[in-house]
């Protein structure tokens, strides 16, 4: 089984409009359930954080 891993917290903790944490992109239901969850579960909102926070935060393609 894989470790689990960190919480993905930096104590932003504010909620923006799009339903998640603007610190770590977490919803509300995944920040409070994290204890809960197993490893796997945990990676997978990790996944799905970074997900949020790549649609929001499009990298700019480089130009050659």
């Amino acid at each position: 089984p894989s470790a689990a891993p960190h919480s993905p917290c930096i104590n932003v903790c504010s909620i923006g409009p799009g339903g998640w944490c603007l610190g770590c992109y977490r919803t509300l239901d995944e920040i409070a359930g994290w204890v809960r969850m197993d490893a796997s579960r945990q990676w997978a909102v990790i996944r799905a954080a970074d997900a949020r926070r790549a649609a929001e935060r499009p990298t700019v393609a480089a130009r050659g």
